[in-house]
This record gives C-alpha cells, structure tokens and sequence, in this order.
C-alpha cells in the first residue's frame, strides 16, 4: 500500500478522533467518547503503517505490537471513564450521537474500501483492517444508542453501547496482540532456520 491512501486514512481517523471525543465529552455521550477513542487508535495504525513504509519485517511487527498496546490502553481507559458517567450520571445529547455517528461511518466505510484488497497482507496493515471493521460495527451501534436515548429518554443505551464499543476496541486489540505473537514466532523461526543454512 502506497503513502498517498495511508495518509487519508491517517487525516480521516485523526479528525474524526478529535472531533467524536471532544463533541462527546461536551454531549456526555459515552459511546462516542469510546468510538472516538477507538478512531484514535486507528489513526495510530495508520500512523505506524507509513512508518515501516519498505521497512524491514521486524519494525513492521513492531509497528502492530505498538498499536494493539494503544488500542489495549484506551480500551481500559474508556472502561474507566464508563464507570465514572454510570456512578456519577449522564445526560448524552442524541442528536449528537446519531450526527456524529453517521458521519464517521461514512469515513470508515471509505477506510475499508481502501484497505480491502490489503487485508490479508502484512502484519500492520491486517491491523488496520481489523480496527476499521471494528470500527463500523462500533459506529452502527452508537446510532442504534443515540435513537433508543431519544425514544427512552434515557442514558441507560448509551452507557450499554459505549460498553460494547470498549468491548471492541478490547477485543480488536487482543486479536492483533494474538496476530503479533504468531508473526513474531514465524519470524524467529525464520531467522533460526536461515542462521543453520
């Protein structure tokens, strides 16, 4: 994959994490706040992705170590924060949410469209694959949110849906902490089996 799509994708993914955290802070949503969060860490992917860029096959495993500990952070941070709007109460804006929401599904629809034809390929780009179809799923969810806080008037979907979307942004982090581990080993494997030719 080329400098030019990564760097949409790095542009698209910053924007939309600064714009979904601090639109969902001030919206006391915390399914976006977690959406965001989880564009940020996409954002670092992509990041780390034009770094190893004709890198060698060790920094670009090292580049998805790194960003599977990113996303492992903010997923424990959002869980944190989670807590703290469930004890301390919340009234999320839906229109915000269901706003918000759609615009970002939009870009990581593009973002998958992008990534397609790479999602089998090298090690930090099947992590980008993964964090933007994670983050779709994420976005659908917090729409669902954003219409059922509406009609319920309540806070109670959005604290569920930014449990959920946390959820993802977990689990996509152990599936690319998973994915490190076997490419590590083949890579190791590799070098001992070239170090006995």
């Amino acid at each position: 994959m080329g400098r030019r799509p990564l760097m949409i994708l790095l542009a698209s993914n910053g924007a939309m994490f600064l714009i979904e955290v601090i639109a969902g802070w001030r919206a006391q949503s915390m399914g976006l706040v977690a959406d965001g969060l989880d564009m940020g860490a996409d954002a670092a992917v992509y990041l780390l992705a034009l770094m190893a860029i004709s890198a060698s096959a060790s920094r670009k495993l090292s580049a998805a170590r790194f960003a599977g500990w990113t996303q492992l952070l903010l997923a424990l941070g959002a869980f944190a924060e989670l807590v703290r709007r469930a004890v301390a109460g919340s009234a999320p804006d839906p229109k915000a949410m269901v706003g918000l929401s759609l615009l970002a599904l939009v870009i990581n629809v593009g973002c998958l469209t992008l990534l397609r034809r790479h999602r089998n390929g090298e090690v930090h780009l099947q992590a980008a694959w993964i964090f933007s179809a994670t983050d779709v799923q994420a976005n659908l969810a917090v729409l669902c949110a954003g219409l059922l806080v509406r009609t319920l008037n309540s806070s109670v979907p959005d604290l569920i849906v930014g449990g959920l979307v946390t959820s993802l942004v977990l689990r996509g982090a152990l599936r690319i902490r998973e994915r490190v581990r076997r490419e590590a080993l083949e890579l190791a494997n590799a070098q001992v089996g070239s170090a006995w030719r």
